[in-house]
């Protein structure tokens, strides 16, 4: 993996989905679409009761995002290829890893938390 460019592309997308829990009521207001009693509510029905639904499909769209990746960028289609460049293969995945770990972290709980306190969708 060259640049930081990269590593962001592959997990940017994810990072988002696995945050839509909390991000979906903050546009909502944003946008002047819901008040922000209904958007409190809404918050704490998809982060209390979807949260692993939301991280599951942020997971699962890491995972689709290295093998485009890795298909597509670095030529790597065959099982001789991948036994190959097996150590770049694992760092790769780990730094992605890593990358949408924190990621979601940050932009979860500082971007769309301050978000949310911005608009006075919770305090």
């Amino acid at each position: 993996m060259n640049t930081l460019k990269e590593l962001l592309r592959i997990s940017g997308i994810p990072v988002v989905v696995a945050s839509l829990c909390c991000l979906t009521p903050v546009v909502l207001v944003a946008l002047g679409l819901a008040s922000a009693s209904f958007a409190t509510s809404l918050a704490t029905t998809l982060y209390g009761t979807y949260k692993w639904y939301f991280r599951g499909a942020g997971v699962i769209l890491l995972a689709i995002s290295l093998i485009t990746y890795f298909r597509r960028q670095k030529g790597i289609c065959t099982i001789d290829e991948v036994v190959r460049r097996k150590n770049e293969i694992i760092n790769t995945v780990a730094l992605a890893l890593i990358a949408g770990i924190l990621g979601y972290f940050f932009f979860l709980y500082v971007v769309v938390e301050y978000a949310g306190i911005i608009l006075k969708i919770w305090e």
